[in-house]
């Protein structure tokens, strides 16, 4: 595979897309804890603030007419809607960390991620898979915030998610969480080779998940 994260001078740009309930962001955030010059993006979002969520921490919270006018301002490198609220990428933030040497990683889905890759086809993307369908549905079920209608729901999305893998360049399992979070310490490492897409054994887990 070519290395897709050469560059002199400038930060690299790592997209990581899952469905919801595969780990993405308790990955992302054991990394940041293990490993300094790197950052996440805060994507802006539409929707209502979770519990102990902070505005600009965890999103930057505006209501549709403000993320109407991002859109209509070009300011946002990709967005996208998911379930009933828009999510977007601020095109200044992300430029801006990468000129300044610092790697930036966007937690986002793969309609964004597809976005992403036209306008920064230099960024290396990576899709987080659960082990199983029952783990998947075990996850959404452990985290006790959602009642039966919305965990169906994301189950039927997780499927609709799934079925982009291929488009990534890297594939992460998260079955062990250690293993997993070291693969992907590996992959913005520059040593990816292992967990590339085009690896056995993607297809037979993939037919699984959406059987």
């Amino acid at each position: 595979m070519t290395d897709i994260h050469t560059g002199t001078g400038h930060g690299r740009l790592y997209v990581i897309a899952a469905p919801s309930g595969a780990g993405k962001t308790s990955l992302v955030k054991a990394l940041l804890e293990r490993r300094a010059g790197i950052e996440v993006s805060v994507s802006y979002t539409t929707r209502k603030p979770r519990p102990n969520e902070i505005d600009g921490r965890d999103y930057c919270f505006v209501d549709r007419a403000a993320f109407e006018r991002l859109i209509e301002g070009n300011a946002l490198l990709e967005h996208a809607q998911v379930f009933d609220n828009f999510y977007g990428t601020s095109r200044e933030r992300v430029e801006r960390a990468l000129a300044a040497g610092r790697d930036v990683i966007l937690e986002i889905d793969w309609q964004g991620a597809r976005q992403v890759r036209e306008r920064m086809p230099a960024c290396a993307t990576i899709f987080i898979l659960p082990p199983s369908h029952a783990a998947l549905e075990r996850r959404l079920r452990d985290r006790r915030t959602d009642d039966e209608a919305v965990i169906a729901r994301r189950l039927r999305d997780a499927a609709a998610d799934i079925s982009h893998w291929r488009e990534f360049d890297y594939v992460i399992v998260n079955d062990d969480f250690g293993q997993a979070l070291g693969a992907l310490g590996s992959i913005v490492g520059r040593e990816g080779a292992p967990w590339v897409s085009t690896r056995p054994g993607l297809e037979a887990l993939s037919a699984d998940l959406l059987g």
